[in-house]
């Protein structure tokens, strides 16, 4: 053990001497950078968010695999090589233990994200959106959506990907018992758009507020996690029906391409993106930044609540 710390985790100095300090942290994921967005963008995106949280007066705490190793807090030299790793692969919660035996390099997704920073006392996790219930007959659910269920981590994200079933998504995390938490919003926005006409359970307007209900919500031995949702900045949202009707599109080329499972996501991402002329993907950059400096503002919040 080092700083209180499990053995199987590599702590960034400057991340093991926040927590010790009880200073606040941001954890990060790297999904979003291995397989979530295109180079350079992807290695350009996560040293803004780092700042973002840094300017915010927290402690950025990126969380990768690096040849089997887990790392929360990427030195720069670190952040270049999981951003540019060719062979990074997609590591979810039951994929941590495997690629810690065979010593894989890859990006976590939010599940593990969640599982880890849990693990290394990390309390907010800041992102860009959650995976959730996907559209169609399959019903398939997203690791995301039982991680929330059983992890206590809050996560502060644009809401689940607007390329999923939003509604289902809501009832399946209610059924679970996870508040939805809108940030300066009575909607649960619709990631790249800003409301998708669903309500959240209640809404905070600033910092302390979420830091009151997260407090509270776990001092009683809640278990779960809470879902932040803050809408994508207005000047870069996309209209909702820009958005559905590149998404019918890249629906329709994933089926007939035969793409499945958890191929989907990053291919209907990148061609949601090419179809709407790089609208998508620009307000994916400016809600992840955005993301990031509200994840620290809460953090800061919550390491002062009494």
């Amino acid at each position: 053990m080092s700083h209180g710390l499990p053995n199987w985790l590599k702590a960034h100095p400057n991340v093991a001497a926040a927590l010790v300090a009880n200073k606040p942290v941001v954890a990060l994921e790297s999904t979003v950078i291995t397989h979530g967005l295109p180079r350079p963008v992807n290695l350009e995106l996560a040293r803004h968010m780092q700042s973002e949280v840094a300017s915010a007066g927290a402690q950025p705490a990126t969380i990768a695999l690096l040849r089997g190793t887990i790392h929360v807090g990427l030195t720069h030299k670190a952040l270049e090589t999981i951003a540019l790793a060719p062979d990074a692969q997609k590591i979810s919660r039951r994929d941590i233990g495997i690629a810690r035996a065979r010593k894989i390099t890859g990006g976590t997704t939010v599940a593990a994200t969640m599982y880890i920073a849990h693990a290394a006392g990390i309390r907010i996790f800041a992102t860009g959106g959650i995976g959730g219930v996907h559209r169609g007959e399959t019903g398939d659910v997203s690791a995301d959506l039982p991680e929330l269920a059983r992890t206590p981590v809050a996560v502060v994200c644009s809401g689940a990907k607007s390329i999923l079933d939003l509604p289902r998504t809501l009832e399946w995390l209610e059924t679970a018992g996870v508040p939805v938490v809108g940030w300066c919003t009575d909607e649960y926005p619709a990631f790249f758009s800003r409301s998708s006409g669903l309500p959240v359970t209640v809404r905070v307007d600033t910092p302390n507020e979420a830091a009151k209900i997260l407090r509270t919500h776990w001092e009683m031995g809640m278990e779960s996690g809470v879902l932040i949702c803050v809408p994508c900045p207005e000047d870069d949202a996309v209209p909702n029906e820009i958005t559905e009707e590149a998404l019918a599109r890249a629906l329709q080329e994933a089926d007939e391409k035969g793409i499945r499972g958890k191929e989907v996501t990053p291919f209907l991402l990148t061609r949601v993106s090419a179809l709407s002329s790089g609208a998508t993907l620009r307000a994916n950059l400016a809600l992840l930044r955005n993301n990031a400096r509200v994840g620290a503002e809460i953090a800061k919040a919550l390491c002062t609540f009494p």
